[in-house]
């Protein structure tokens, strides 16, 4: 079933190579949203998609060379109709 959801990383996730993880997890999982780095040294992403496939994508982030998330917030959002690709912003 597909969904859209805002996660919010917390830890050593800015410096690390963080949003082209993101980019090439969502490409090899066929996901859409964006990512981008925030002022607090957070990452947001917003990422659409198979749910099952989302989980995947945030284990194969997680599981990134120098990427240590300490804790991620997630809320769900309504999907993004029309939406084809994943940007790094």
């Amino acid at each position: 079933m597909e969904k859209r959801f805002r996660l919010c990383f917390y830890g050593i996730v800015q410096g690390v190579g963080f949003r082209y993880t993101a980019r090439h997890a969502a490409n090899m999982y066929r996901l859409t949203g964006y990512v981008k780095n925030e002022y607090d040294g957070s990452v947001t992403c917003e990422v659409q998609g198979d749910e099952k496939a989302i989980s995947r994508f945030v284990e194969t982030i997680r599981n990134g060379r120098f990427i240590d998330i300490s804790s991620i917030d997630r809320r769900e959002l309504e999907i993004v109709p029309d939406e084809r690709s994943f940007d790094v912003r």
